[in-house]
């Protein structure tokens, strides 16, 4: 078993990655002396196929387990959720010594975690992700919240899951659009802090796409170690946490232009990389060269859904009411180097259109 440690204190916690995992959690909170009366939140596609298993291990262990479906996909990423959840926590009389079990991907994770964060000021809460993206980014580093129609995750807290579960065979369940998808913020991690690992994934990506056990079990502990070590170092994104956004302005913008119904969060990052990476060239920060890598690299991964409906219009629109904007000033973590970032506010909108429009020709 593969374990990466995030070290904050008293809020400490494992990430625990292993084939198979998802058969021994029932142990492993035994063990950990979880209390007993547990509220499991799952989407009804991802409880059918690992849910029942999961309330079995629990029960079998004495454990009083509440399920709790929310309906799937980030178009439910909202309040009205986290009410529902709210209304079944408190009607099976959750306190604070209750622990909820987030089952599923991102959009689960987000939605559950928040809830964990805001009911009673605070109840702990466990990730058991079961998507790409939510393996190597969302479960991890403690940000929950929920969308808005004016934005992507406006609504949200910072609180610290105790532990983290990845079983990499859940990924073998995993439509082939959400698996594309996490392959996405992987590629994101070697482009801000770390070229080998960008190497790596350059030369393996096929392997990668294939998911050879060895090598995505290797690719899912690097992401999760880097996002640990940031995570440990800025909890709450004062300032190195902020190079996990390379993408994400334009991205972000993206999805919420398109009210969410679009693009998987992964395509929309994947699209903001491509602008963003065509920002920096213009910005003077990257060679011509390495920017032509890392477009060829980002694109390799898989087709994109088109983006000709959406205006640059409607985008800028959308990133000035960004939790990333500052007063005037729309944040970009842009690129100068592989594995090298360059944090900036100071981008004039005429460039902004020209990488908008380079990408999308």
């Amino acid at each position: 078993m593969k374990t990466v440690q995030v070290s904050l204190g008293d809020r400490s916690y494992e990430i625990l990655i292993e084939s198979g995992l998802l058969s021994q959690v029932g142990e492993l909170l035994e063990h950990r002396g979880i209390h007993p009366t547990i509220f499991l939140i799952s989407n009804s596609r991802v409880f059918e196929l690992y849910g029942e298993d999961l309330l079995r291990q629990l029960s079998d262990r004495g454990c009083q387990v509440n399920e709790i479906i929310i309906p799937d996909g980030e178009q439910h990423k909202n309040l009205k959720t986290v009410e529902q959840i709210y209304t079944d926590l408190l009607s099976h009389r959750a306190d604070r010594s209750s622990t909820v079990i987030a089952l599923g991907g991102g959009v689960t994770g987000d939605i559950a975690g928040f809830a964990a964060a805001t009911l009673l000021r605070g109840i702990p809460y466990i990730q058991i992700p079961t998507t790409l993206l939510a393996q190597v980014d969302s479960s991890v580093g403690g940000k929950t919240g929920v969308n808005h129609p004016l934005g992507k995750n406006m609504i949200g807290a910072f609180h610290q899951p105790d532990l983290v579960c990845i079983d990499t065979d859940t990924l073998s369940t995993l439509p082939a659009r959400e698996f594309q998808s996490g392959l996405y913020e992987v590629v994101k991690y070697g482009l801000i802090c770390d070229p080998e690992f960008f190497e790596f994934f350059e030369t393996h990506l096929e392997d990668i796409r294939n998911q050879v056990a060895d090598i995505l079990g290797e690719v899912i502990r690097r992401c999760c170690e880097i996002k640990a070590e940031i995570t440990s170092q800025d909890e709450k994104e004062k300032d190195l946490r902020r190079i996990l956004n390379f993408g994400h302005t334009f991205g972000h913008a993206l999805e919420a232009a398109t009210q969410y119904q679009e693009f998987t969060h992964g395509e929309a990052i994947a699209w903001g990389m491509l602008v963003e990476t065509h920002l920096s060239r213009l910005q003077g920060f990257l060679d011509g060269a390495t920017s032509k890598r890392i477009i060829q690299t980002v694109r390799s991964i898989g087709s994109l859904p088109p983006i000709d409906s959406v205006s640059i219009e409607s985008l800028m629109e959308a990133m000035k009411r960004d939790k990333k904007h500052q007063g005037d000033r729309i944040i970009f973590v842009l690129l100068k180097d592989i594995g090298t970032t360059v944090i900036t506010g100071d981008i004039k909108g005429e460039l902004l259109t020209e990488a908008w429009e380079q990408t999308t020709r």
